[in-house]
């Protein structure tokens, strides 16, 4: 029998699960003081629901449930195993939160703002910073079509981050359309098009010039190689101040007025969130992709310098609510991966004043040690009991590990908490 958790999941110690509490507790406060609203949904969803052509290549992912009576004829007529399941484990909370808001939309303010957090699964190769079960931390904005959206959610996020004592990330922002038109300017064929992306979506790892070296053999009708280099020429400067020339990147997107309204509304996100949060935490990254394809307008990610990869990130998807309701419903959201954000903080030492000791000796009865521990408990006191021992070093250091503060000592005499004798932990 396996004694290690499964591969690709983790257990907490209690020091650990205190940390990510305290990490969990002060995104959550930020939110709820931001105006969202937290809501929670099942671990396990309807595979029908995870399997729409919403979840992009995570739906590949999803560990699915088995219906239940199954018997050997079900299985030697299953084509796949998805023909044997009816359920799933969540792979994101997107899918969750439309298929949430399409059932309680009637119960809802017309714009909902939200945050949602759990873990979610995914059956890949676990490796640094991918595990098979992790937490997801999302917030987002149903129902508001403007930018308003956008600013507020980077706004609370960054807030989030600065909460936990996050330095040195930075917002990467960029629109699809902006991309869509890029390609289409540069003579990219529309059925070429999402593999372009995938391209583009490489610079950091082979290049500039493996990028369009890519793009050739993507594109075997050619494209204006020029206007692609161009962009990607400018990509240093832009990320370098943050600061966007609209008149520049629409010319460069081949002029046109849809190209410009659209770099019009990726300036007024920049600028108001740099104005607000006094900072420059935010750039323009125009060859941003971001993997999942239901993305219709601005999108963003969070790089960090101690991770090779994401911290997190998101954007708009208007149209993903109505595959379940019917109808389209803006919507803008970001998630952070938990995980990843918890490699980059520091690790710190909590004090807990309140957090004290009670050493008995173990011949005394156990009911007038309680008795004394529960009169500490009632005062808002965290008590240990701890059995007196030849040798306490050891003991008192498991203590303060542990992040108790104090340590007295009940003799027999002692039976309530105005006798006790204090000392502190050192």
């Amino acid at each position: 029998m396996a004694l290690s958790s499964a591969r690709g999941m983790r257990d907490f110690t209690p020091r650990q699960k205190e940390r990510r509490d305290q990490v969990m507790g002060q995104i959550r406060e930020t939110y709820l003081r931001h105006g969202f609203e937290e809501i929670e949904t099942p671990a396990v969803e309807d595979h029908q629901a995870l399997h729409s052509g919403l979840g992009g290549d995570n739906e590949k992912l999803s560990f699915q449930i088995l219906k239940r009576g199954l018997g050997p004829e079900d299985f030697a007529a299953a084509s796949s195993p998805s023909d044997l399941s009816d359920l799933g484990l969540r792979f994101d909370l997107t899918v969750p939160l439309a298929r949430f808001y399409a059932s309680h939309h009637s119960e809802l303010p017309s714009v909902f703002r939200c945050f949602h957090q759990g873990p979610v699964w995914r059956a890949e190769r676990p490796q640094k910073g991918r595990y098979r079960q992790f937490v997801q931390c999302d917030i987002d904005i149903l129902g508001e079509g403007s930018s308003v959206a956008e600013i507020e959610v980077l706004l609370a996020t960054g807030d989030a981050l600065d909460r936990v004592g996050l330095v040195g990330y930075t917002f990467r922002l960029n629109d699809r359309r902006l991309l869509t038109e890029l390609l289409t300017a540069a003579g990219v064929p529309a059925e070429h098009q999402a593999g372009a992306l995938i391209t583009l979506d490489k610079l950091d790892k082979i290049g500039s010039q493996g990028v369009l070296d890519e793009l050739h053999e993507r594109v075997p009708g050619g494209f204006a190689a020029e206007l692609i280099s161009g962009v990607l020429a400018s990509v240093d400067r832009f990320s370098a101040g943050g600061s966007l020339d609209a008149q520049h990147m629409t010319a460069l997107m081949g002029g046109s007025a849809k190209a410009r309204g659209i770099v019009d509304e990726l300036v007024s996100i920049v600028e108001q969130v740099q104005v607000l949060r006094g900072d420059t935490h935010i750039v323009f990254d125009p060859t941003l992709v971001r993997g999942m394809g239901y993305y219709t307008g601005p999108i963003v990610e969070i790089s960090h310098p101690g991770l090779g990869i994401s911290l997190g990130g998101g954007g708009r998807y208007d149209g993903m609510i109505g595959r379940f309701l019917g109808k389209d419903v803006p919507a803008f959201g970001v998630s952070l991966g938990f995980e990843r954000l918890l490699e980059v903080l520091p690790e710190e030492i909590r004090e807990h004043p309140d957090r004290v000791a009670l050493v008995y000796d173990p011949e005394r009865g156990v009911g007038s040690v309680m008795a004394v521990k529960k009169q500490l408990v009632d005062t808002g006191h965290t008590v240990r009991v701890v059995a007196m021992a030849k040798n306490m070093r050891p003991v008192f250091e498991r203590l303060m590990m542990d992040g108790f503060a104090r340590v007295a000592t009940l003799t027999p005499e002692i039976t309530h908490v105005e006798q006790l004798s204090w000392r502190e932990l050192t």
